[in-house]
Formats: structure tokens, C-alpha cells, sequence
């Protein structure tokens, strides 16, 4: 029982997360544009991982479907680390290194805790 609850709270933060930045990279918000040219990289980029990222929390939502859930977990997961590292190549401070980190952490927790029915079988 312990397990569910730290999966689901995790999940649901991570959800959260996930849809609302994929939601601001979609619509090229221009904060998110700023920073995305800050970090060196082109603005279509942004809707492409703003739509991966509202495909891997469906994804990660719906039952079923273990192996998909691996990808978008691995999509996560490089995307929030390289996130991470981006703004620690471009000198960037703790306040923008805080979101990426805090779904990168939300990200790992959710996979590990994640009920055997959610998990590939083998």
C-alpha cells in the first residue's frame, strides 16, 4: 500500500509537470522561448518536446501498455537530465536547474515504485 501511494503521488506531480511545461513549450511561451535561445536551441524544438511530453504522461497514465511506459519514462528522463545539464553548460543558477531536477527526481520515483501490472514482464 505505502509503495501505491509514493507511486501515485509521484506520478501525479510528475504528470502535473510534465503537461503544464509541455503545455508552455507548445504555445512558445515567450519566457520559454527566452530561455530556450538562451541555452542555444531552436524554438520548433520546443513544440516537439512540448508534445512528447502530453504523449508520455498518457502514456504513462493509461493501463497498460508496460513497454510504452519504458519509453516515456526514458523520454523523461533524458530529456529532464538534459535539461539539467544544459543549464549548468550555460552557467545558468539553482533557480533554473529546480524544475528540471525536481521532475528528473519525480521521474525516478514514479518508475521505481511503479505496480507490477505497470512494470515489463520478464
Amino acid at each position: 500500500m505505502r509503495n501505491k501511494v509514493i507511486y501515485w503521488i509521484a506520478t501525479a506531480w510528475l504528470s502535473l509537470g510534465m503537461v503544464s511545461t509541455g503545455i508552455v513549450q507548445i504555445i512558445q511561451m515567450k519566457e520559454e522561448a527566452d530561455m530556450f535561445a538562451h541555452l542555444g536551441y531552436p524554438a520548433y524544438l520546443m513544440i516537439i518536446i512540448g508534445v512528447w511530453k502530453l504523449l508520455g504522461v498518457i502514456a504513462v497514465l493509461v493501463p497498460k501498455f508496460p513497454l510504452v511506459k519504458e519509453w516515456a519514462y526514458a523520454g523523461f528522463f533524458f530529456t529532464m537530465s538534459g535539461a539539467v545539464f544544459s543549464h549548468f553548460a550555460a552557467g545558468d543558477g539553482a533557480k533554473e536547474y529546480f524544475g528540471p531536477a525536481l521532475l528528473l527526481v519525480l521521474t525516478i520515483v514514479s518508475w521505481y515504485f511503479r505496480p507490477a501490472d505497470r512494470k515489463l514482464q520478464g
